[in-house]
């Protein structure tokens, strides 16, 4: 790499672009954010942005979505008493089975058993910041969700890039 270029990890210029579209889609998690529109966001190839964005923050675009989404149901859990298919719809689902399927492979348990557990224990928070919370119970994703599923059906064991 010559020496004038800065990696997408250094440039101030893409990592404010990056930082736009990761902003964009934890603001509005529940909509549809395919790479494509993630690029035209930060005013870069699809390409570019994919590879870019996983180096800035350690995963992939769509992963870093789903543990989004996630975390937002995991509260709506516990803190409503929406129905399940609703909260699936509101946090971005199209499918209430895939969202069931997925809660269970990141979190290890259902809804509704995340439900009956955060429900049943006292609020933890206290006088601690949202945010500090949120990220202490942040969904470790550090694999794709299909990955994990072979891996425990007794699959292959080549990780995921």
């Amino acid at each position: 790499m010559p020496s004038n270029v800065l990696p997408p990890s250094q440039d101030p210029g893409l990592l404010r672009r990056l930082l736009r579209a990761k902003d964009r889609m934890d603001a509005a998690s529940h909509e549809a954010w395919p790479v494509s529109r993630l690029a035209s966001v930060s005013g870069v190839s699809e390409a570019h942005f994919a590879r870019s964005f996983k180096q800035a923050f350690g995963v992939p675009p769509h992963r870093y979505l789903l543990t989004r989404r996630i975390e937002r149901a995991t509260a709506l859990l516990r803190d409503t008493d929406l129905p399940i298919t609703d909260i699936a719809f509101q946090t971005g689902w199209e499918s209430l089975g895939t969202f069931g399927r997925t809660f269970r492979d990141i979190t290890g348990e259902s809804p509704s058993a995340n439900r009956a557990r955060g429900q049943a224990q006292p609020s933890q928070s206290g006088s601690v910041p949202h945010c500090i919370v949120s990220a202490a119970h942040r969904p470790a994703l550090q694999i794709a969700v299909s990955e994990k599923r072979r891996r425990e059906a007794g699959g292959t064991t080549t990780p995921s890039k």
